[in-house]
């Protein structure tokens, strides 16, 4: 194992990084910049790195900053949390070139699965459904065009280099594409740098089904299990549960071994989550995130497995702890992402300085966070002042301890999420399990 470990990333994800550091005997140490200097993971890091000035996002995008913090530290390896630099292929060859050890996925493979086309390229060889689609970048309009009268409309196009919904263009009708097709693109450099598209069928009523899977170098490569996070706004999650509620023990089984098949057979180490679009008893391959990922926890919930632990044993050169015989979830988890957003405004984020943060406690609760009260939520990042995380024996006490965990936290400066997730846990449609990714977008 390591002796120390620099974290490159902030907020709640660092916290939960550091804490995985110390349950692991190893050194963490934080990098921050001018905006972050008292943050939450500074304090609690057993020593900090400043890298950048206040324009804040690009401090923790400044490869040679973090890696020049890394070799001030004298630190053996690299976290990068979600987000950020987590999925820059070239973040990682970088660190995998340096004294370094990177935890996470081999820069080769991230790059492969960074670009769409050829990570459905990749999934289809290894016998994984994908989404009817290209699995070549299109070189025009008259391609999209093309496709739609085969395959019919809507039809999504897609940056390759894309996610979060961004570089995401659906167009319903002919007369969309000319101008989906060049904002996609536009996108797609601007965002990722990758002005390439490609096009898929769009799936209307779907709903968004995960795997996590976990892979080392001795070759071993397990899944623990799928996660629902089918409730988003702009493909943006808000929400997710597993098991994932629906699904039949063929469908479950199925789901969760293409996921595990198609990164064993593609040489992936570490964590990763495995996407899928389910629509009428069929699941369709989505796309990879070769990291760790926000809603993490719930798997860890039910399965009793510290997978920021994994990851930084993996990344050791150790080998798994664990068989797929060992896998064992017992009941259920929701994740409720609890933001600095005002709901009834589009979601639009609302920073400011947490006046009161008492977040929840009991039984059956766990609170992931990056802040403490008396901190501000700032506008340089990402909305996100904590997870909450309820388990319970089934998908009903579960929801019950997600209302009397969200009728008991109190957060006052900044409006939240919290007022949503109440109503959501009322809503007929979710109890159901009627809803799919675009029911907030279209219903609510």
């Amino acid at each position: 194992m390591f002796d120390r470990v620099l974290i490159a990333n902030r907020g709640e994800i660092a916290v939960r990084v550091i804490q995985a550091c110390y349950d692991a005997g190893v050194t963490p140490v934080a990098v921050y910049s001018d905006t972050d200097e008292t943050a939450k993971h500074v304090r609690l890091a057993a020593e900090a790195r400043h890298i950048g000035a206040s324009v804040a996002r690009e401090s923790y995008l400044d490869r040679e900053a973090i890696i020049g913090a890394a070799r001030e530290a004298g630190v053996d390896a690299i976290h990068p949390g979600y987000g950020f630099l987590a999925e820059n292929a070239a973040f990682a060859a970088a660190v995998e070139d340096s004294e370094f050890a990177w935890v996470g996925p081999p820069s080769d493979v991230m790059a492969d699965f960074g670009e769409k086309t050829r990570a459905r390229t990749l999934m289809a060889r290894a016998d994984v459904p994908i989404v009817p689609g290209t699995t070549d970048p299109v070189a025009d309009a008259e391609e999209v065009r093309a496709f739609g009268e085969e395959h019919g409309y809507p039809v999504a196009i897609k940056a390759e280099g894309g996610g979060g919904g961004r570089g995401l263009k659906v167009v319903r009708t002919e007369g969309e594409i000319d101008a989906a097709f060049e904002e996609a693109r536009r996108e797609g450099r601007e965002y990722f740098d990758n002005p390439n598209v490609y096009v898929e069928r769009y799936l209307d009523d779907a709903r968004h089904i995960e795997v996590q899977v976990l892979a080392d170098t001795h070759g071993n490569a397990i899944h623990l299990g799928e996660r629902d996070c089918t409730l988003q706004r702009r493909q943006q999650k808000l929400m997710e549960e597993t098991p994932a509620p629906g699904l039949s023990d063929e469908e479950r089984t199925a789901i969760c071994e293409a996921a595990r098949r198609g990164i064993a057979e593609n040489d992936y180490v570490n964590a990763g989550t495995v996407e899928f679009l389910y629509q009428d008893g069929d699941f369709y391959f989505l796309e990879v995130n070769a990291r760790i990922q926000v809603e993490h926890t719930i798997t860890e919930a039910v399965t009793g497995i510290d997978l920021v632990g994994c990851q930084l044993r993996v990344a050791a050169g150790e080998e798994l702890p664990y068989t797929q015989d060992d896998i064992d979830s017992r009941g259920v988890a929701i994740e409720f992402r609890i933001n600095a957003e005002n709901p009834d405004e589009s979601f639009a984020p609302m920073p400011g300085t947490l006046e009161t943060y008492r977040p929840p406690r009991g039984f059956g609760v766990r609170v992931d966070d990056g802040v403490d009260q008396g901190d501000a939520i700032s506008p340089y990042y990402d909305s996100m002042i904590a997870k909450f995380v309820v388990t319970g024996s089934d998908r009903s006490e579960a929801v019950r301890r997600g209302k009397r965990v969200l009728r008991e936290a109190e957060i006052e400066g900044v409006p939240t999420t919290i007022p949503f997730h109440r109503r959501m846990l009322e809503d007929e449609v979710f109890r159901s399990n009627g809803h799919t990714t675009t029911y907030v977008d279209d219903r609510l």
